[in-house]
């Protein structure tokens, strides 16, 4: 049976509880069926979406990341800020900001080429770091389209918190009744700042 699963850096849970707190007041403002709120426990950094794959290829690729993460050091993330793709105007997913290093974009850079080298699709977008909080749903008014703008220019979130990102993890997505259940399958760990140099 085919799974249909991801990689990403998961997210802690004192920034899951202050992201939830921070933008309580929107999700008030802009209630479900407006916007599909993900729950803070489901929030993470996706790196690369890999469809639905079989249990011996994802296992290939686990391997073949693990080579490439090891030689890869932690970094710090800043969390923080309020956006919307592709616009507040045309507002289709809300998103929460990411302070990043060039040390994220070479580590999703490198995931995609390990990912391509075994024949999963290239994305079609240049990776773009956010952490998805909300979708918005298919049939939006005009009238809907910018009560939603207006909550998200009024709204402000501040700083949330510093993320270390010393692993990345392979999860499962199962859509259920109540929405999507993410189960981590594989944790590949990158190379600590001390460990010594691979030879």
């Amino acid at each position: 049976m085919k799974l249909r699963s991801f990689v990403a850096v998961e997210i802690p849970a004192g920034i899951q509880g202050a992201l939830a707190q921070a933008t309580a007041p929107l999700q008030k403002a802009l209630p479900k069926p407006l916007i599909r709120w993900v729950a803070p426990q489901n929030v993470h950094l996706t790196l690369k979406f890999l469809g639905d794959v079989e249990p011996a290829d994802l296992a290939r690729l686990v391997e073949a990341l693990k080579t490439e993460l090891i030689t890869q050091e932690t970094f710090a993330l800043s969390v923080g800020g309020l956006g919307a793709f592709p616009s507040p105007q045309r507002a289709r997913v809300v998103w929460i900001g990411l302070a990043a290093p060039p040390a994220l974009m070479i580590l999703a850079h490198n995931i995609e080429a390990v990912a391509s080298g075994l024949g999963y699709p290239a994305e079609a977008r240049p990776f773009s770091p956010h952490l998805t909080i909300g979708r918005v749903g298919q049939a939006v008014s005009k009238a809907d389209a910018q009560r939603i703008c207006t909550a998200l220019e009024r709204m402000q979130v501040g700083g949330l918190g510093t993320l270390r990102v010393d692993a990345v993890h392979i999860f499962k997505s199962e859509l259920q009744p109540g929405g999507s259940v993410y189960t981590p399958l594989y944790t590949l760990p990158m190379k600590s700042p001390h460990s010594p140099p691979i030879s």
